[in-house]
Order: C-alpha cells, then structure tokens, then sequence
C-alpha cells in the first residue's frame, strides 16, 4: 500500500536544534531521508525569516520544496520559489502604547528591519541573546515610535522570567482587542497581528498546497508553540519542552540534545 505524505512542521530553538544551536548530524540526516521519500518539511519559527536562513540551507529546502513559517505565522515562504505566499503586518497605531509601557516597566523592545533588530532602549541582555540567535546586528534608535515607519510582522518584548509572565497577562488585557500577545520563551513577550500564529497560518500554508491537517506532526518546545501541537494530527513536545507544552501534546519525545526529532520521525513518519 502507497504510503501517504506526511508534514513535518519543527520550530526551530530547542527543537530542531540542539543546546549549541546546530542541527546534529543523526537529526539532519533523518529529515534528509524522510524528504528524499517525499515527505514535506516546515520550519515554523518565531525568528524573523533572515535568522532562519542558516538552516533552510542546511536542510536543502529549496531542493526539497520545504517552507518557512517565521515571525510566529507573520509570514510564510516558499523556499524553492522564494515567494511570500502570505503575510500579515502589525498595525503601527499600538506602537506608542507598547512603547510607553515598556518604558514605564523597564523591559527592552525590539522589532526587525530587513537582517537588523531595531531596538528601542539599550538592548538588555535578553535582546542581545536574540541578535545573537539570529545573527543579526542591532540597532538602537532614540525614537523608535517615530523610527518605526515601515511595515513590521511583530514585536518582541523582553524581561526576566518572573516579569515577563505578568506582564503578559497585563498586555493581554489591555491590547488584546489589536494584537496577539503570547511567550515564545519565559522572557520573551511576542506582539503579533490578532489572530496570527503557527497554527493559523500552517492551515493557511495546508490548503495553499493542497495537504490536510490529518498528514501533520508538529514539534515543539516553546509556549508559542502549543496552539501547533494542539493543532497536528499529531502534536510532539520535546522532552525539554515547558511543562504546558508537554502538557499539550501527544507524545513527548526525547530532548533536543539527545536527538529526539529522530525519535519522533521514526515513530511517526518511518513507522507509518
């Protein structure tokens, strides 16, 4: 019997990758054979499109007809094409309030240009982790509500853990009639257009290819990525996932230092 094929959908932090930020050579392989069968691959991250380039080029995905979900559902990309096959921008008009609140609750907020961070404050620490993840450089603007005049994907808002999580709720309740607002880690508060996530947009990109829910396995380990675990047909925590991601999913693999994507390719798109 013909076997169907399946899509594999993979954040990238903490997922594909592994505490080094690399892909390791038996998770590589493993997604280079299940495409050479014919299987589909999405990378749905919530980086910006440029720092998830490194590993669209790694995995071949021009090769292999893969795709990119960045900017946690802002956008999607065909990677053999390179066309933007859908898009949704933040509506600047929140720009202030976000602004003002995290001035008034000293957190960092960042948003992208092109391959650059655009930051509002002296980057803390936490941005500086996210430049760094994406290798790309920051820029510091004095007045970034009046810099920021061109269309952005979203926000990122950054403070400790602990702050981060009330903050959250705070934001939720005071802009979530706009904007999305959800972590992606414990200090990294994400501003996204409303209604625009992984999920929503991995069922955008699904019926644009003619694929079906029933065909996907989702993995992940951060909390932006629950709403895609709950989504797959099967949803796959890692096992350094958060607890509400382990929480959420079907099956809960190995770590991402111990290759569990391996793991989960094998039970759920070798096996079948």
């Amino acid at each position: 019997m013909e076997r169907k094929e399946k899509v594999l959908v993979l954040d990238i932090d903490g997922t594909l990758t592994d505490s080094n930020k690399e892909i390791t050579l038996s998770t590589k392989e493993a997604i280079l054979d299940i495409m050479r069968e014919g299987h589909k691959v999405i990378l749905a991250s919530g980086r910006p499109t440029p720092g998830m380039r490194r590993y669209e080029q790694e995995l071949e995905l021009e090769k292999y007809g893969g795709y990119l979900i960045s900017y946690n559902g802002g956008r999607i990309v065909d990677c053999r094409s390179g066309e933007i096959l859908y898009q949704r921008t933040l509506p600047l008009t929140v720009l202030p309030d976000l602004y003002s609140f995290a001035n008034r609750n000293g957190c960092g907020l960042v948003t992208y240009l092109g391959s650059t961070v655009i930051s509002a404050f002296e980057p803390d620490e936490y941005i500086k982790l996210e430049a760094r993840i994406n290798g790309l450089p920051i820029k510091p603007v004095e007045h970034f509500v009046d810099f920021v005049d061109f269309e952005i994907h979203k926000c990122l808002m950054t403070a400790d853990a602990g702050r981060a999580a009330v903050f959250e709720k705070e934001l939720q309740e005071k802009y979530g009639q706009w904007v999305g607002v959800y972590r992606s880690e414990p200090f990294f508060i994400e501003i996204m257009p409303p209604n625009v996530n992984k999920a929503t947009s991995l069922e955008r990109l699904l019926e644009a290819i003619g694929q079906r829910q029933e065909n996907t396995v989702c993995c992940g380990d951060g909390f932006n990525d629950i709403c895609m675990i709950k989504y797959g047909r099967v949803g796959v925590a890692m096992g350094n996932a958060q607890p509400e991601v382990k929480a959420a999913a079907d099956y809960i693999t190995a770590t991402n230092d111990e290759d569990g994507l391996v793991q989960a390719i094998d039970e759920f798109i070798r096996k079948e």
